[in-house]
């Protein structure tokens, strides 16, 4: 379990994390998503103490990192693919955090083929692409095989095979009753990996719950309908309080109203339906809602185009 309670982190007059409060449960994957300069990097380095807060606290397990005797054993965290000596070679790399804490060349070996980095055990680091780096990174965070991972844009730089590896990775580690924060800016990602959602903006929690949750919450739904009257099921519709929209393909667009309503209206006026569906809100529509007013690095071009909040 990682917890925060009342976290905050001044830069000077900036607030980077503003006295939020956050419980990252075991057994699933949290994503944690929030625009640049948001302040997702800086919780991610308080929770394993490269930052102090300047108040509040965050404790995994009940402790604060830098209180835990063998952190290595209790949390693995991937923050930066690039902090890495670049003339050693990923098994000396890997080696050398091993040493430090009795772990022995057996794990050294298994973390390697998790990962997916023997081929390249003997070559330096410096030569390696971001994906491989990435993998790399991995398997040093999970080296002491700790209950707690935490991995910031980990995808970053994987080709699909490699995508397709680490999402059943963090879903096979979540399913072992571990804790995993994941953070990332791929929508795609998230969906297909994360259970729970958090979203952060300007030090702010936005959201926190389920992710089909905080999805229906925010982007909501709507009923999308076929049917040769269209014109004649919009007329209806519109006359009972019900909004309607023309979709380019020819489809109705129906908010305000579910699909067995929608129906029964059509069936009541003898209009015959060829389609009657809910399509629900993509996370992408829900992300871009709650973040509106929490954006700080914005183009012009957005601005202009109804950006402003």
């Amino acid at each position: 379990m990682i917890t925060a309670q009342s976290l905050t982190k001044r830069y000077g007059d900036r607030i980077a994390v503003d006295g939020i409060d956050l419980a990252i449960a075991p057994g699933r994957v949290t994503g944690f998503l929030g625009p640049n300069g948001a302040g997702k990097s800086t919780t991610m380095r308080m929770m394993v103490g490269l930052d102090r807060p300047t108040s509040g606290m965050v404790t995994i397990n009940g402790m604060r990192y830098r209180d835990i005797p063998a952190p290595v054993f209790e949390v693995g965290a991937l923050l930066d693919a690039g902090a890495v000596h670049p003339r050693r070679t990923a098994y000396r790399h890997l080696m050398a955090i091993a040493a430090t804490h009795r772990i022995g060349k057996a794990r050294v070996q298994e973390v390697m083929g998790l990962a997916g980095v023997e081929s390249v055990a003997d070559k330096r680091i410096g030569g390696f692409s971001l994906g491989m780096r990435q993998r790399l990174g991995i398997a040093s965070a999970l080296l002491g095989d700790p209950g707690t991972v935490i991995l910031d844009e980990p995808v970053n730089g994987l080709d699909p095979d490699g995508i397709l590896w680490i999402r059943g990775l963090l879903r096979g580690l979540a399913e072992e009753g571990r804790t995993v924060l994941l953070s990332s800016h791929l929508m795609t990602e998230m969906m297909e990996t994360a259970d729970h959602l958090v979203v952060i903006g300007r030090g702010r929690i936005l959201a926190d719950g389920p992710l089909r949750a905080v999805i229906a919450g925010v982007a909501g739904s709507s009923v999308r309908v076929r049917t040769h009257d269209a014109d004649r099921l919009a007329a209806l519709l519109t006359g009972a309080g019900i909004a309607v929209a023309a979709a380019p393909d020819g489809a109705v667009e129906v908010t305000g109203a579910t699909a067995e309503h929608v129906a029964g209206l059509a069936a009541g006026a003898g209009i015959v339906l060829h389609e009657v569906a809910t399509v629900g809100g993509s996370l992408e529509d829900a992300y871009l809602a709650l973040t509106a007013g929490a954006v700080e690095y914005q183009s012009s071009g957005a601005r202009e185009s109804g950006g402003r909040s």
